[in-house]
Parts: structure tokens; sequence; C-alpha cells
């Protein structure tokens, strides 16, 4: 009995708990019924704006500035060469690469010992023939004088020989005398012959002479030049380069020995397209004298110089294209031939055009302004020039309306946005920096201890670092190189 109690119970329980069990679970289907059966309304949709910044497009007259990259290269360069061989005897104390000469100033001097004794022989020479000059007057003159008289002379046997044949007639002379004055007479007209022979032998004497002396005096002269081209002289004031002479060298005839170049009268030679060049040509074709600045980034400062466009390469040149532009430069201290340059070339002044970012054009050349209710609006621009990170535009209804700068694939016309009113194409930087003690102690170190810097940027970077305030951009090139 006890036992069977003990079961009744057992299944009392279990009972319960499965009802209690199925009851749970109806609960919870009833609840999840309830809450997918429920449904809230979604909450309204909001338009999404979007922070975009704004320039205002301003038209105005705007000089373009085309860049490119040249060479600077001087307008004087001379080789000097010697036309004459022989082993050099003297050389200029700063006949050296890179010596500074003077014009007229005595660079190489040759062996002048067989020069000297070929002058002497051209002047030995021209001595012998003046001498034959006047030796050959003086017989031409004494032929003139013996060819007078041998004429008097004959013109006095005529006149005898025509008495002795007027007595003859008159019986009064012999045939014997008349024959006699005949013969005497002719032998007189021979000897005038013989006379007139002699002088024109003297006469071609004469000529003979003056061409010798003309040959003595060009003998002369060749030894003369022969003789000063033995030394080589600067024909203005320059640097000497690729110097290759040493002292007791011997030279061959017109061997190059060395280069004189105008560090002054420089010029730069740039490429540009043949597109860019056709911006340069005035009304006419004619290419236009536009000013240009060369800049050269050297170490620890930028050199400068400004000058003017001079000429243009006659040829585009085998295997190039575009055109070859050579620029006239104005004072160009620290500048040298050969070196590697920025040039900026300032075009003719485009009117009417705005000057905005490049971020504010698409490749569909239009733009994105700001419209009623800052709403987005496109509007289809000419593109005129790309100035660097600019570019100028021109198009209808531009004028004073707010450009988006830095576009986005999410913006587009008709979405709404928070204009940023600020100029977004300027890039803060600070210019002028106040540099501590130590600081600026330790950049002038650098400078000075810089022997790869040319003297005259050497003294312009010491001249700023003297300042109470020193350009950033001066202190972040200094540091950039000696890593700080």
């Amino acid at each position: 009995m006890r036992f069977l109690r003990q079961s009744l119970i057992g299944v009392v329980l279990a009972s319960i708990t499965l009802a209690l069990l199925v009851y749970a679970g109806q609960l919870t289907m009833q609840a999840v019924q309830e809450r997918l059966s429920n449904e809230r309304p979604a909450p309204p949709p909001r338009e999404r704006v979007f922070a975009v910044n704004v320039v205002t497009a301003r038209m105005e007259a705007i000089t373009p500035v085309l860049p490119a990259f040249g060479q600077i290269q001087s307008r004087r360069t001379l080789e000097l060469r010697t036309a004459m061989r022989g082993r050099v005897t003297s050389l200029a104390e700063n006949f050296e690469e890179g010596g500074s000469v003077r014009a007229g100033q005595l660079l190489v001097e040759i062996d002048q010992v067989d020069a000297r004794a070929a002058l002497d022989r051209a002047q030995a020479d021209l001595q012998d023939a003046e001498a034959e000059t006047r030796d050959a007057a003086r017989t031409l003159a004494l032929a003139e004088q013996e060819l007078e008289a041998a004429e008097a002379q004959s013109d006095l046997r005529q006149r005898a020989y025509r008495r002795q044949v007027d007595l003859q007639q008159r019986g009064v002379g012999t045939a014997a005398s008349t024959e006699a004055a005949e013969l005497s007479a002719a032998s007189a007209r021979q000897a005038v012959l013989s006379r007139g022979q002699a002088l024109a032998q003297s006469e071609a004497r004469v000529d003979q002479a003056k061409t010798r002396l003309a040959r003595a005096l060009i003998a002369l002269k060749t030894a003369e030049r022969d003789l000063r081209e033995t030394s080589v002289f600067a024909e203005f004031d320059g640097t000497l380069q690729g110097v290759t002479l040493v002292e007791g060298r011997l030279v061959s005839a017109n061997e190059k020995l060395a280069e004189l170049v105008d560090p002054k009268a420089l010029e730069v030679a740039f490429r540009v397209s043949t597109a860019q060049y056709a911006r340069l040509l005035d009304e006419n074709g004619d290419l236009i004298r536009s000013p240009v600045t060369v800049s050269l980034d050297a170490t620890g400062a930028g050199l400068t110089a400004t000058g003017r466009v001079s000429r243009d390469s006659g040829a585009a040149g085998e295997g190039q294209s575009g055109r070859l532009i050579y620029a006239r430069l104005d004072l160009a201290p620290g500048f040298k031939p050969g070196d590697f340059v920025t040039v900026s070339v300032q075009e003719p002044e485009i009117d009417n055009v705005a000057k905005v970012p490049s971020s504010a054009l698409d490749a569909a050349r239009t733009v994105l302004v700001l419209g009623p209710e800052d709403r987005l609006e496109s509007l289809p621009v000419q593109l005129i020039r790309r100035q660097g990170d600019a570019v100028l535009i021109r198009g209808e209804g531009l004028e004073g309306r707010e450009v988006v700068v830095g576009r986005t694939p999410l913006l587009g016309a008709g979405i709404k946005v928070r204009p940023l009113r600020q100029d977004a194409a300027a890039q803060p930087e600070a210019t002028m920096l106040e540099l501590s003690d130590e600081r600026r102690a330790r950049l002038v170190a650098f400078v000075q201890s810089n022997e790869r810097m040319p003297q005259e940027a050497k003294t312009r970077a010491l001249e700023l670092l003297g300042n109470t305030q020193v350009p950033a951009r001066l202190v972040e090139r200094i540091e950039s190189r000696i890593g700080g």
C-alpha cells in the first residue's frame, strides 16, 4: 500500500509539471503572436544634408602662368684652341677648372722658338726684296737715260746721212761718204732698239721686284700671325671649364684646350608643347616677349631670377616634340650653366574668367553651384586654363555664384547641402616663425658648414636667419636636410 501511495503521488506530480510546461508554452506562443501582430508606424524619413565647402566665383582678368622645366646655358661660350703645335711653356695662374679670367689676359703660351725663327727669316727676305726693288728702280732709271742718249745719237746720225745725200746730189760729196753715213745711221737705230729692249727688261725686273716684295710682306705678316697665335688670350671676362692642359704638354694644331664661359650672359632653354607655344604667339604669329621667372631649389634657400623670352628654335628637333624656347635672363647671381631649373612664363592676360580649385570641376566640364534653399544645381562651364591645383573657367550665369569645392559621388543636382563659406582653396600655413636661440644656432651652423651651397645662397639664408621672424619654408628646407 505504501508503494502504491508513493507511485500515485509521483504520477500526480509529473502530471502537474507537464501541465505547467504546456501552459507556459501556450503563454509564450501567445506572446510571440501578439508581438508579431502588433505593427508600429515607421518613422517619417528625413532628408540627408551634406556639408560642403563653397567659394564665390568672381569674374576677373587673370594672367595665366605657364610652368615648364629648362636648363641654364651661357649665351657666350668660346672654345679655346691653338692654331700652332708645340710644347706649352707657360700657363696663367688661374688657368684651371672654374678659374676666373679677365678680357685680354694671357692664358696659354706655346714655345715660340720656331715661330720667331720663321719671323726672322721673313724679315730678312723682306729686306732682300726691298733691296731688289731699289736696285731694279735704279737700273730702270739708267736704262731710260741710255735709251734717250741712243735716240739722240740716232737723230744726229740720221741728220748726217741726209746732209751727205744732199751733198752728193749737188756733186760735192762722194758715194763712199754717203754710204758710211747711212751705215752709221743704221747702227744708231740698232742701238736704239737694243736700249729699248734693255728698258723693257728693266721694267720687267721692277715688276718682279714688286711681286717679290709683296710676297715677302705676306710671309712677314704670316710669320707675325703665327707668332701671335702661340699665345692664347681671353676674349672676354669669364670662367674656364673643361680644362685638360698642363704646363709642358705637347699640343697639336687646333686642339681644344678649354672653354671660356661668360657667367653673366645667361639664358634658359625650355621646351613647351605645341599648344602652349601657340598661346605665346601674337596676332602676326611672332613670339611674345613674355616675362619669365626662373627658380632653383638650392640647399637651404631658393634662387630666383627674372628675364624675358627672346627667341625660339628654328626646328622642332629630331625625335623631339613641341617647341624649344629661349629666354634671356637679367642679373642671375648663383646660377651656373647646366642648372636644371623651373621656369614660369606669363601668358597674355585673359578677361572674364573665374579662378576656382580644380576639385570643383568634373569630367563633364560642369560645376555644382548653390541654388535656392541650399540645393545644388549643375552648371556647364568652359575650361580655359589649368593653373596647378586651380582652373580658370567661364560660363553663363557663373558670376557671383557659390561653387562647391571637393566634389564627391554623393553630390549632385537637387541635393540639399549645408554650405561652409570659407575659401576652401586657401591652405593655412605659417609663413613666418619665431625661432628659439638653440634652434636658430643649429640652423646657422648647418648653413655655414655646408660647402655645397653657393655663396650667394648661403649669404641670403644667413641674412634671413638673422631676422626675428624667419620664413617657415626656409626652416623646413634646412631641417629636412639635417634631419630636424
